[in-house]
């Protein structure tokens, strides 16, 4: 959904795909129940308490930016939700992964298990899992989530492409990944790269981390 201040259209509304999916289903359990709000649009750093003109302009700037539309990928909008965290908190909760950059040869794989730190009382593993979504999936020849077995994972985690250069999302309290065997990818270069992006389910806590897959040449 995207909010849209003019004089003709202040609410523009659409479907995901999942809600267009359940929509067909035809069959009752298109419900909407619930609803989030996110601010992907805004960036704070426009605030401007030194404005000239007085404090009733200090957010003129992000006023005045544009929205967005509303778009059906759901992996892909509301990146940066508003949440509503248990009273008393005191910091914002992260994500740890225990890397900060990964750098993986031909073929290795890696197990991801994220930990949300200052959540619940202190450092916790989300029940309801944490998303991945990694910006090439061609750079890995697994990437899956484990470890949550509701239908919509499920069914998140069963989506594959045919070898093109797209992202793709997963589900679960473990990541795995194992990088590509596939040498035509690097092409002339020694490396290829993505970026990986994790999401806490429950807090909305979020980790980026680039990826770099290094080409070993005796794998074909």
């Amino acid at each position: 959904m995207g909010y849209l201040n003019n004089s003709v259209v202040t609410v523009d509304a659409i479907l995901t795909d999942k809600g267009r999916q359940l929509l067909a289903q035809n069959d009752g359990s298109f419900r909407i129940t619930q609803f989030a709000l996110a601010d992907d649009e805004i960036d704070y750093t426009l605030y401007n308490p030194t404005h000239p003109s007085g404090s009733a302009f200090y957010g003129q700037a992000i006023e005045n930016q544009p929205l967005l539309e509303a778009f059906p990928q759901q992996t892909q909008i509301m990146k940066y939700l508003l949440t509503t965290l248990p009273r008393g908190t005191a910091r914002m909760p992260i994500l740890d992964i225990g890397l900060t950059a990964i750098v993986i040869k031909q073929g290795a794989s890696l197990a991801i298990t994220p930990q949300t730190l200052n959540y619940a009382g202190g450092d916790t593993f989300e029940s309801a899992g944490y998303t991945a979504t990694i910006s090439d999936v061609r750079t890995m020849s697994t990437f899956e989530g484990v470890g949550i077995n509701t239908p919509d994972a499920q069914a998140l985690n069963s989506t594959s492409t045919l070898g093109t250069d797209v992202s793709k999302t997963v589900v679960g309290t473990t990541i795995n990944l194992r990088a590509t065997t596939v040498n035509t990818l690097f092409g002339s270069n020694t490396s290829v790269f993505a970026t990986l992006t994790i999401v806490g389910r429950d807090s909305g806590a979020r980790i980026q981390v680039p990826i770099t897959v290094t080409r070993v040449s005796s794998t074909s």
